[in-house]
């Protein structure tokens, strides 16, 4: 059912003023209706419990999803088993929070000296790792991650002079208290991440011995994971399958496809494209590069820029930011979100379900050596890459595309 303006103001001034926010960055009715009919629950939620909306914290958005699935099961006699019943209810009220308070989730607060004391450690090392190492910022939140947890870990240890007294039996202790389950990249990924932070905390005298090395990682060789691939007829069929749905998600989707598969762009480079990035009288296209935060400009080719030209004109919301890919629905920067499109699209193209990267390395397995015209360089090149061992992969692949075991390896 719509909800009127008239409506909404009779019932909260804060729900008027979503209303206009969903009207000026032009979400769908149907969108801009479930939104509003959730925000109104969550509203009415926090009338009964005398909390303002200005004041709601995380706490007040899970006991409301507590409340609404103690309904649901009432209503249902079961739990629900859509997976997309929680963002459903979250995604309004997120975005009600946003506009109310003007982000969301708010800033932690700590709640005693000893967190107040971590949040302050965990932020300079963040600044560190920004300034002084040049990390991204996808890199860093890592850091982050792991430098809260071994504080969190150690609680009242991790404060002043019992810092110091940090052992090797300490460090060991945390180690053995991580899951068990992760692969050994992962492993081997977050024992770095321990290393560089236990070397900040050395290097600013909060340790009195660097207890880096008491860090061991597992051992990770190159290429003992071959990547799977997606074939070229597999590529094609899925892009094919894309150009039969003339929606604007479809339109947007095949935009999304042909770059990945034409240039074998990351999930995070593709989500950080914007419109001043293509240049349409010279035709070149900017990618920021994700890792290393380099600026790489591509030559516009001939299917790229029809996907691109049409899903700008027939697919596209005309929207205030400059994010090449906007609504209808939302993409976020992270490779995550990248997900659905290509298990949606493979499956409707009946092949078997890769993701980003892998679909990715086919790019690079199928064409390493593929010339463009403007520049005469390669795709390699453009990338930067300077190891032949990267492009190699098509040698330990069969010719079904399967893998296979590399040969004489010592």
């Amino acid at each position: 059912m719509e909800v009127t303006k008239e409506v909404l103001r009779k019932i909260h001034p804060r729900l008027a003023q979503l209303r206009a926010h969903l009207e000026s960055a032009r979400y769908t009715p149907k969108v801009a209706d479930r939104y509003l009919a959730v925000a109104s629950y969550f509203v009415h939620f926090l009338d009964k419990k005398h909390v303002p909306i200005e004041s709601a914290q995380p706490e007040h958005v899970h006991a409301y999803l507590r409340a609404a699935l103690r309904i649901y099961r009432r209503t249902h006699g079961r739990r629900p088993i859509e997976t997309g019943w929680r963002p459903s209810h979250t995604s309004g009220i997120h975005m009600l929070l946003r506009v109310v308070q003007g982000r969301w989730p708010p800033e932690a607060v700590p709640a005693s000296p000893i967190e107040e004391f971590h949040a302050q450690l965990c932020s300079s090392y963040v600044q560190w790792l920004r300034d002084f190492r040049g990390l991204a910022s996808e890199t860093i939140s890592g850091h982050q991650a792991m430098a809260s947890r071994l504080l969190t870990w150690l609680g009242e240890r991790a404060t002043g002079s019992k810092l110091a007294e940090l052992t090797v039996r300490d460090i060991d202790s945390f180690v053995a208290a991580q899951p068990t389950t992760l692969r050994r990249p992962t492993r081997k990924s977050k024992a770095l991440y321990l290393r560089s932070f236990l070397r900040y905390l050395h290097g600013r005298g909060l340790i009195l011995r660097d207890l880096s090395a008491a860090v061991i990682a597992p051992r990770v060789y190159a290429l003992e994971n071959i990547p799977s691939t997606l074939s070229a007829e597999d590529i094609a069929a899925v892009l094919r399958a894309v150009r039969h749905d003339g929606s604007p998600r479809g339109r947007r989707d095949l935009a999304i496809l042909i770059l990945l598969a034409t240039y074998g762009l990351r999930a995070g480079e593709i989500t950080a494209l914007r419109l001043d990035d293509i240049d349409w009288r010279r035709e070149p296209v900017r990618v920021r590069h994700s890792k290393t935060g380099h600026e790489t400009w591509l030559p516009l080719v001939r299917p790229v820029g029809e996907a691109l030209l049409d899903y700008l004109r027939k697919g596209r919301p005309k929207v205030a930011p400059r994010d090449l890919h906007s609504r209808p629905r939302a993409i976020s920067s992270a490779s995550q979100r990248l997900k659905p499109v290509f298990r949606d699209r493979q499956a409707s193209a009946g092949c078997w379900h890769k993701v980003a990267g892998e679909t990715r390395t086919s790019c690079f397995s199928s064409c390493p050596s593929r010339e463009f015209a403007a520049g005469g360089s390669s795709l390699q090149g453009n990338w930067g890459r300077t190891r032949t061992s990267c492009f190699s992969l098509d040698s330990h692949l069969s010719e079904n595309g399967n893998r296979r075991p590399p040969q004489n390896c010592s």
